[in-house]
């Protein structure tokens, strides 16, 4: 081989390298950024009429989805757009009058439309409010940054009396609502009757490293990314032995998330924390901890081993071949307990 080849492979070489070096800083630089921007407070002043919206496009392409969405809730219902001081809230109503009080906070990254698996069992027995997180995806709208629990505290204070609920409230949250549920059964004890925390989020056990990886990159507005990094992770069960029925309401759920990312400026949400173990163990109201057995946030029976140390009071299960997807690969299982512990009466303490 002359000098003349050895120099041209070289400098073909030089090339490349330099070729490559730069695609992977363009790239890094695109996922700080993205990261960064995760994080940043978003602006509500001078809020647009399509706000949370990023463009009035988006707000009607959003609204049409969630609307045709709603047709499959299963029962009869009425929805009510509630103002409070930190916005409006979009509340769907199910059951009877008069029924006892119910009311459903979702998963972080959902709508009150998560409960479609739930609902018609529950609203037999329960007047049923599923609740649009103001601070997430769905119809209800901020007009303020929230930056910490107390702001959601108060935000859920206001959302009860607005819309007439007194106390000897039921309150039940899935995951992010869990976490919800926990806070404010320390914050508002003597508003709530029972308590129904499944899965949620933090509370009991801190987030692995692997759930916060996975987060981000599932804020990636792709299907791909959205079924493959996330939801095949969380609901495994599901994905390998739910039926059919059920693994199209998955796919609905990711078209719905897909949908919201691409329709809705981001807002960081506040963060949910660990509880500690004298504020476990200071929740007086009844209270009820759902836990799939391969559940990916936390190992579960780490999670009820700690509850049954600190909290003894507060009643745990580990429901059988479910993680995250219990309440939809084990609807009617969960429906059962959670009635059953709703409509447990209070035994008097012996004189």
């Amino acid at each position: 081989m002359n000098d003349s080849s050895v120099d041209k492979r070289k400098s073909r070489l030089k090339y490349t390298l330099l070729g490559c070096g730069t695609v992977v800083i363009v790239a890094l630089a695109i996922m700080t950024w993205f990261v960064l921007s995760l994080f940043s407070e978003p602006d509500m002043t001078g809020l647009p009429a399509h706000h949370p919206f990023k463009s009035v496009k988006a707000k009607e392409r959003y609204v049409a989805h969630y609307e045709k969405r709603s047709e499959k809730w299963p029962v009869a219902s009425e929805t009510r757009m509630v103002e409070t001081s930190q916005g409006e809230t979009f509340v769907r109503i199910s059951g009877p009058e008069g029924a006892p009080l119910l009311v459903l906070l979702p998963s972080a990254g959902a709508s009150s439309l998560i409960w479609m698996p739930n609902v018609e069992g529950l609203s037999e027995h329960f007047r049923v409010y599923a609740v649009d997180n103001i601070y997430d995806f769905g119809l209800s709208v901020p007009r303020q940054p929230f930056k910490a629990p107390d702001d959601l505290m108060n935000w859920l204070d206001e959302l009860f009396d607005a819309l007439g609920l007194g106390n000897n409230i039921n309150l039940m949250g899935l995951s992010y609502g869990g976490w919800l549920t926990s806070k404010y059964a320390l914050h508002s004890p003597e508003r709530l009757h029972r308590v129904v925390m499944i899965a949620p989020v933090a509370t009991v056990i801190d987030l692995p490293g692997e759930w916060v990886w996975r987060g981000i990159l599932s804020a990636i507005p792709s299907r791909y990314i959205m079924k493959h990094v996330m939801v095949n992770w969380l609901f495994e069960d599901l994905v390998k032995h739910g039926d059919e029925a059920d693994k199209a309401l998955v796919e609905d759920y990711i078209s719905d998330a897909m949908m919201a990312l691409k329709c809705f400026k981001f807002k960081m949400p506040v963060s949910p924390t660990v509880l500690s173990d004298g504020e476990l163990g200071s929740i007086d109201v009844p209270a009820l901890f759902l836990v799939g057995e391969n559940e990916k946030i936390y190992p579960a029976r780490e999670a009820v081993g700690r509850l049954n140390r600190v909290a003894p009071r507060i009643r745990t299960e580990i429901i059988p071949g479910a993680g995250h997807d219990l309440t939809i690969i084990h609807a009617e299982l969960i429906n059962r307990i959670v009635i059953d512990f709703l409509e447990q009466q209070v035994s008097n303490p012996c004189p």
